[in-house]
C-alpha cells in the first residue's frame, strides 16, 4: 500500500459511522476517555515513578558510597558510564522486543529488571557486581520507558495523545524531588544507610500483581499480529462501545521480518523524519542531561557552599514534574511540532540569561524554568517521535531515538568539564542556549505535523 493510499484509508477510518450495530472507529480516537483507561494510565504513572526513584538516587548515594567503600571519582565514573551505556541498551533492546512480543510483556518484564536490579545494588559488597546490577537498573528503566512511549501513543485518542503523554510523565516524575527529600533524610542515618534507598527501589516488584491483572495489551499491536478479535475485545472493554476494527486492520502492514523491523526507520518513506527525530534528540538530551545532572556541581564550582548547591538543586528539580505537566497542556496544540519549537527556543534563550547570572535566587529561578522547559519539550519530542512510525516498527524506532540520545549523553559527560575550564560558567551554559535552539531550525523547516492525527493517517 502506497502512502497516498494509506492517507486516504486512514482518513476514512477515522470518522465514525455506525453499520449493523457496531461502529467504525480508527481504536480510540474520537471517543471519550473512559475510567478504564484511566486505570490503563494510572498504572503507567505508578511505574514512571517507580522507576524514577531507581534512576535519579545515584546521584545522591554516590558521595556516601564512595565514603563506605573507599571508592575513587574514576570508579564512580565507571558506574555511570555503564549505567548510560545499559540506558541505551535497554531502549534498543526494549523496542525491539516489544514490536515482537507485544508492549504488556516488556512492561512487566521491565519493571522486574529495574526493581530486582535496584535490590541487588543494596545487598551486595561486591564491586563488580554493583556495577552489573546498577548496570541492569539502567536497562530496565529505560526499557519501561520507551516501551511506555509507544504505549501511550497508542491507547489514547488522537485528540489528547499529548496530554495523557504529559500528565502520566508530570506525576511519574514527582519521583524526583521525593529521591531527593528522602536521600537527605535516610543517608545521613550510617555509613551503610544508602542500601535502604536501593531497597526502596525495588518497591515497583508491589505493583507487578496489580499491573499484571489490570494493564491490557495495545490493540494496534494486536491487530499487526493479526489478532483482530482479540484487539475488539480490548477496545470494547476500555470504551465499552462494540467497535469495527476490520478497516483499521486493512490499513495496518504486518510486521516484517527482524531485520527489516530494524531498517524500516531508513527506508525511503520515513527517512526524512528519521533524520529530523535525530537532529532533535542528540542535540537537546545532552542539553538536557546538562541542567538537570550537572548544574549543582557547576554551581558549586561557580563558588557557592556544597549546602547552598544541594538546596539550589532541590528546588530546580521540582521543575522536571512541572515541566511535564506544562507539556501536558500544551502538547496537543500546533501538530505537536510548535510547542516543542517555542518552548525549546524559550528554554535555550532562559540558559544563555542563566550562564551569566551571579545571584543565588535569579539562578534558582532560572534553572528551575530551564528544567521545566527541557522535561516539557522532552517529552512533547517522545510523543513526537512515537507518532511518527507505524505500529510494525514504532517502538524498535523509538527504542533506536532514545539509544542514541543516550550515547550522545555520553559522550557530552567529559566535554561539560572541559567546556567549564575554558569558558567558565558561562560557556556551558551558552552551549546549552545553542544545543536547544539549533535544532530546532530542522524541527521548523522538515518537521511534520502529528498532534491530533490518527497514528494511522500520519504513518
Amino acid at each position: 500500500m502506497n502512502t497516498t493510499t494509506e492517507l486516504t484509508a486512514g482518513a476514512a477510518i477515522a470518522a465514525d459511522t455506525s453499520t449493523g450495530g457496531r461502529f467504525k472507529n480508527n481504536y480510540f480516537d474520537g471517543l471519550a476517555v473512559t475510567g478504564i483507561h484511566k486505570v490503563v494510565f494510572f498504572l503507567i504513572m505508578l511505574a514512571y515513578f517507580f522507576e524514577q526513584l531507581d534512576n535519579w538516587n545515584f546521584g545522591y548515594i554516590a558521595p556516601a558510597l564512595m565514603k563506605s567503600w573507599n571508592l575513587s571519582m574514576p570508579q564512580i565514573g565507571h558506574i555511570n558510564f555503564f549505567y548510560f551505556i545499559c540506558m541505551t541498551a535497554g531502549g534498543i533492546v526494549g523496542g525491539i522486543v516489544s514490536d515482537f512480543i507485544g508492549r504488556r510483556k516488556t512492561f512487566l518484564i521491565a519493571i522486574t529488571i529495574f526493581s530486582l536490579s535496584s535490590m541487588a545494588n543494596g545487598w551486595t559488597d561486591n564491586f563488580t557486581i554493583f556495577v552489573i546490577a546498577r548496570g541492569m537498573t539502567g536497562f530496565g528503566v529505560f526499557c519501561l520507558m520507551v516501551c511506555s512511549q509507544a504505549y501511550i501513543a497508542e491507547m489514547a485518542p488522537a485528540e489528547t495523545r499529548g496530554k495523557w503523554q504529559g500528565l502520566v510523565a508530570s506525576v511519574g516524575f514527582c519521583a524526583v524531588p521525593v529521591i531527593g527529600i528522602l536521600c537527605r533524610v535516610i543517608i545521613p542515618l550510617s555509613d551503610e544507610a544508602w542500601r535502604y534507598i536501593f531497597y526502596f527501589g525495588g518497591i515497583g516488584l508491589l505493583a507487578l500483581p496489580v499491573a499484571y491483572k489490570f494493564l491490557l495489551e495495545s490493540p494496534r499491536w494486536l491487530v499487526s499480529r493479526k489478532r483482530l478479535a482479540e484487539a475488539e475485545s480490548v477496545v470494547k472493554h476500555i470504551t465499552g462501545q462494540d467497535i469495527d476494527l476490520s478497516e483499521a486492520a486493512k490499513v495496518c502492514v504486518p510486521r516484517d521480518k527482524v531485520w527489516d523491523v530494524m531498517t524500516g526507520m531508513f527506508q525511503r518513506q520515513y527517512i526524512g523524519r528519521t533524520l529530523v527525530l535525530m537532529a532533535l534528540f542528540v542535540f537537546t538530551t545532552p542539553a538536557c542531561f546538562t541542567v538537570t545532572v550537572w548544574t549543582g556541581t557547576l554551581l558549586h564550582a561557580k563558588g557557592f557552599s556544597i549546602t547552598d548547591s544541594l538546596m539550589a538543586t532541590t528546588i530546580i528539580q521540582v521543575g522536571v514534574p512541572v515541566g511535564c505537566y506544562i507539556a501536558s497542556l500544551v502538547s496537543d496544540m500546533g501538530g505537536r511540532k510548535i510547542p516543542i519549537i517555542i518552548i525549546s527556543v524559550l528554554c535555550g534563550a532562559i540558559g544563555f540569561i542563566f550562564g551569566h547570572l551571579d545571584g543565588y535566587w535569579p539562578l534558582i529561578i532560572a534553572g528551575f524554568l530551564m528544567t521545566a522547559g527541557v522535561m516539557g519539550s522532552g517529552f512533547m519530542g517522545f510523543s513526537y517521535c512515537a507518532e511518527s512510525y507505524p505500529t510494525r516498527m514504532r517502538n524498535t524506532a523509538t527504542g533506536l531515538h532514545n539509544g542514541l540520545a543516550r550515547l550522545s549523553v555520553a559522550v557530552a559527560q567529559p566535554l561539560i568539564p572541559m567546556i567549564f575550564a575554558t569558558y567558565s560558567f558561562t560557556g556551558v551554559f551558552n552551549a546549552f542556549g545553542v544545543m536547544m535552539i539549533l535544532p530546532m531550525i530542522v524541527i521548523a523547516v522538515w518537521g511534520m505535523r502529528t498532534g491530533g492525527k490518527s497514528l494511522e493517517s500520519i504513518c
